[in-house]
């Protein structure tokens, strides 16, 4: 694979900041857009902009054709069984939200169990509390080690006939741990869980088959896999989604409508009300046809590459604290160093252009158990390179020398 050849559809990387040549290290947070995203947009918005479904003009048919088409994308990109199963929402955060809602509304009762992990990032948090707090339903969690890994002995005992949520990450966004889902999902379902997982930082990374892993329902966002920011999707069983009860009511959900009563289209329309992200949906699309492009198993692989290698420059640095196992881990290495506060770290690195991210990371019951305020991370994607790492490594021993 030609990786800087790649580089060059990015134009966003070739700048300076603050005198120096941009590092972007913060791609666990956003990945940048390639030039054929940013492209579909402006064709859409130059040449097809109108609004979809059930308009009867060109231009409408258009959009729709480009809209349905990432549909399809999705679902195959991430191994649905057929196309409905796709919901378009703003990202992995409404995707939960609806699960948490709507879901758990219908089925969660008082004295059921909500079993999450101690490395969810708050959105995979926040709106089980929410549902726990609703139903009266108890929220229990699978201890992290301190290697970073789940506790999966006590997972076993955790996992009974109670359970009737297990809502875990793919990969942690805070340690790069690359939760077994397959195995923890067959389990939770065995004992008739209803099963979630978050794939924020899976999707477009790693090979994802929603089928092969098993869950009901899995949540991704678009603007970590290269796509525009406000759109994402929410993969769901079709059994459990023609069960369910809509989310928001509006236009486009409805088949007929009266003064006191409505009914409603089958999945995915009935939980996509009003005029969607139209644009932002044709980015998303844009966005797979790149990856496929390149292969996610080729970006796996460049990233595994990357990340042992800044693994290991990284003990170069006195009083470095890697959190996460050292392999297999995700694109990404957050770290605390004694000198320095994350936040501080972080502001010297980008007097340097180098684009790290420092603080909890959403995920402050995680620091919590680790005992640190914060950890500065640093994420990588296909179009950063083993030089960069370098670059970043000058940076870190400045930083150690100034604040020692």
């Amino acid at each position: 694979m030609d990786w800087p050849q790649l580089r060059a559809d990015f134009p966003i990387l070739d700048q300076e900041v603050h005198g120096h040549p941009l590092v972007y290290f913060d791609n666990a947070a956003s990945s940048q857009k390639p030039r054929q995203v940013v492209d579909a947009l402006v064709h859409y918005y130059q040449h097809d902009h109108a609004n979809v479904h059930r308009g009867l003009h060109e231009l409408s048919m258009r959009a729709t054709d480009a809209f349905e088409a990432t549909r399809r994308k999705v679902a195959r990109f991430i191994g649905a069984a057929r196309e409905e199963e796709i919901i378009y929402t703003r990202g992995t955060t409404e995707g939960i939200n609806l699960v948490a809602q709507v879901w758990a509304a219908q089925f969660l009762k008082a004295g059921d169990v909500i079993l999450l992990t101690g490395m969810e990032h708050h959105s995979n948090l926040v709106p089980w509390q929410f549902a726990a707090k609703r139903s009266g339903a108890v929220l229990k969690h699978i201890p992290v080690l301190d290697d970073g890994t789940l506790d999966l002995e006590t997972a076993e005992s955790l996992l009974d006939e109670q359970v009737k949520v297990f809502a875990c990450v793919h990969i942690s966004n805070s340690l790069g741990t690359i939760n077994p889902v397959r195995e923890l999902c067959a389990k939770a379902k065995a004992l008739g869980a209803m099963t979630l997982v978050d794939g924020a930082q899976a999707v477009g990374h790693v090979p994802v088959d929603v089928q092969e892993i098993g869950c009901d329902f899995y949540a991704f966002s678009g603007h970590k896999m290269c796509a525009p920011t406000g759109i994402g999707a929410l993969y769901g069983r079709y059994e459990l989604l023609e069960k369910m009860d809509p989310w928001h009511g509006g236009g486009e959900m409805i088949t007929t409508v009266t003064l006191t009563t409505s009914a409603y289209k089958e999945p995915p329309a009935k939980f996509e009300a009003g005029t969607p992200n139209i644009a932002d949906v044709i980015g998303l699309g844009a966005a797979i046809d790149y990856l496929e492009n390149i292969g996610v198993d080729a970006i796996q692989s460049h990233g595994a590459e990357l990340t042992a290698y800044a693994y290991q420059r990284m003990a170069e640095l006195p009083g470095i604290r890697i959190l996460g196992p050292e392999a297999p881990r995700a694109s990404l290495v957050a770290f605390a160093l004694d000198c320095a506060h994350p936040h501080d770290l972080v502001e010297f690195a980008n007097t340097y252009g180098l684009a790290l991210r420092g603080g909890h990371h959403c995920t402050q019951p995680l620091m919590k158990r680790f005992k640190v305020p914060g950890t500065s991370r640093a994420s990588f994607y296909f179009y950063n390179t083993q030089a960069e790492v370098d670059r970043m490594m000058n940076i870190l021993h400045q930083a150690v020398n100034f604040f020692s």
